[in-house]
């Protein structure tokens, strides 16, 4: 399945199929066996200190969360097909840059992404929704720009290469 709705996060194709996956066990047999845990926690009475019933709520929380995300990820999710060969730098590219005066080298795209990166890659993820992400996205290779970091600092950037990623 290639979805192309450019709002979302860019994943690879693996990363969205075991997204996919996780989900259908997290809200299928994962959920239920939550469920059961509850259920045998609150027969053993006295809720207020039982232990056991509030850990198995507070995993539900977390699952039910979890869950969420994925849900939104994967519906919105820009899958499969990099981008074109152009030099622009956009989500699904691999980007070197020199920033605040360090080269570093990144792909935009999803977190999700980096567990499907080779073992041993040290090729680091930044959303295109990040400070940094959402400022160069958009620009040349060549381009020179700056970014206001949360906390108000301003950091210059120069793209140096922009290609699309290859699993």
């Amino acid at each position: 399945m290639t979805t192309t709705n450019k709002t979302g996060a860019w994943l690879t194709q693996e990363a969205y199929d075991r997204l996919k996956k996780e989900l259908d066990h997290i809200s299928g047999p994962y959920r239920h066996e939550i469920v059961e845990r509850i259920d045998q926690a609150r027969s053993e009475g006295d809720l207020k200190e039982n232990g056991g019933y509030h850990a198995a709520r507070e995993e539900q929380s977390k699952n039910e969360g979890r869950i969420a995300h994925l849900k939104n990820l994967l519906e919105n999710a820009q899958v499969g097909e990099a981008p074109a060969d152009d030099g622009v730098v956009e989500a699904g590219m691999v980007v070197t840059a020199e920033i605040a005066g360090e080269e570093m080298t990144f792909l935009i795209g999803s977190r999700e992404v980096a567990e499907d990166l080779a073992a041993g890659s040290d090729l680091e993820v930044f959303s295109e929704k990040s400070p940094m992400g959402s400022a160069i996205s958009g620009h040349r290779v060549g381009d020179e720009l700056s970014y206001t970091t949360p906390n108000g600092k301003q950091i210059p950037v120069r793209i140096l290469d922009a290609k699309p990623f290859k699993g």
